[in-house]
C-alpha cells in the first residue's frame, strides 16, 4: 500500500467510468450516502442532481462532504476527498456539464442527448472544492 502523488490522483479520477460516492450531512446529523457520476477538472469535482433529492437538500443545509472513488479490481486503489460543496451555477451554464459528464459514463455518440436529458428545470452542478485528498494504491499488493 502507497500514497499516491497529486498527478496519480489526477489520473485516478479522470479514467475510466468509476463512479464516485458522496456523504452529506442531514439536518439531523446522520450521514447520506449517494452513487454520482462526477468529473475532475482544475482541482474540483463537478456532479449535478435534481434540487429535490437528499443529497442537495443536504448541501445547501451543510456544504460539509466526503467523497470516495474505489478501483474494484486488484490491486484495488481508492481517492477519498473531503471538501465544501456548493452549487455552481444556473441552469444556463448547465448543459456543457451534463454533457461532459454524459460523455464520460455514455460515450461521446450519446453525451448529447443525454447532456439535454439531463438539463432541466431543477437540475444544479454542484461543485466540491478538497480541502484535504488521500489517493492509496496498491492495496492488496
Amino acid at each position: 500500500m502507497q500514497k499516491m502523488s497529486q498527478d496519480e490522483i489526477d489520473e485516478f479520477l479522470v479514467e475510466g467510468t468509476r463512479t464516485g460516492k458522496i456523504s452529506t450531512i442531514r439536518k439531523n446529523g446522520l450521514p447520506h450516502l449517494a452513487p454520482i457520476w462526477f468529473v475532475w477538472e482544475d482541482g474540483k469535482i463537478y456532479f449535478t442532481t435534481m434540487n429535490t433529492t437528499i443529497k442537495a437538500k443536504n448541501i445547501t443545509s451543510n456544504p460539509n462532504v466526503s467523497f470516495c472513488v474505489d478501483e474494484q479490481t486488484p490491486p484495488y486503489s481508492f481517492v477519498i476527498i473531503e471538501g465544501k460543496a456548493k452549487v455552481a451555477q444556473n441552469r444556463k451554464g448547465l448543459l456543457p456539464w451534463t454533457v461532459k459528464i454524459a460523455s464520460r459514463y455514455m460515450g461521446k455518440q450519446r453525451s448529447e442527448r443525454i447532456g439535454k436529458r439531463n438539463c432541466v428545470e431543477g437540475e444544479l452542478l454542484i461543485e466540491i472544492t478538497p480541502t484535504k485528498i488521500l489517493g492509496i494504491k496498491e492495496v492488496a499488493s
